[in-house]
């Protein structure tokens, strides 16, 4: 069927007749419909060549760590990567933690109660900004939870797991071995196949 083509219609559907319209055309000034872009001056030319130079002449990574400027993230920061830039072995912050716990946290419910939100997140900047803090300070040995929370934290916010994403499925088949000395040889076999900074942690 077709549509008749009435004024009521057109203005339905979003027409609008020529004497509602106005054509801004007429309104806009001379000066900047006649406008040119101006060549580049000298000084202008200059300017853009000493910043071409002064990005290609940057610092390297290296270099801004060396000088201290940069900063190597430790929280949600892939462990391979973390531990290649840090030189460590096993992450600082897994170290510092794991010792305080031996000779300090052997108490109920070490990994299982939270520690206070504030001092977590004390530590953990702390971390983050490559400082080992001290953990024999009176605020963490009257909340020893807190330092095994912030192991529970690093290990979360790993962006590929500790026991990674790749060995799940056998991780998963392990586990679910009919007896315990099955289950056993089954893990250590998993296990082995971890790549060498998770293997390590």
């Amino acid at each position: 069927t077709e549509y008749s083509a009435s004024p009521l219609f057109l203005l339905q559907v979003g027409f609008f007749p020529s004497e509602c319209v106005e054509l801004i055309n007429d309104k806009v000034p001379q000066s900047v419909t006649n406008s040119v872009p101006k060549p580049v001056s000298k000084k202008h030319g200059k300017l853009i060549t000493f910043l071409r130079t002064f990005m290609k002449s940057r610092p390297t990574k290296q270099k801004l760590k060396q000088r201290g400027i940069l900063k190597e993230r430790v929280f949600g920061c892939d462990l391979g990567e973390h531990l290649l830039n840090s030189g460590h072995d096993v992450p600082q912050v897994l170290k510092s933690c794991t010792e305080f716990i031996e000779k300090h946290g052997i108490v109920d419910g070490i990994y299982r109660l939270s520690g206070i939100a504030s001092n977590i997140q004390k530590l953990r900047h702390e971390f983050d900004s490559e400082q080992i803090p001290d953990l024999t300070k009176d605020i963490y040995i009257q909340d020893i939870h807190c330092v095994g929370s912030l192991c529970k934290l690093y290990f979360r916010e790993l962006p590929n797991p500790l026991l990674t994403y790749q060995l799940y499925e056998k991780f998963s088949d392990a586990v679910s071995a009919a007896t315990d000395e099955e289950r056993l040889v089954k893990i250590h076999d998993v296990i082995q196949q971890l790549p060498p900074p998770h293997y390590r942690s």
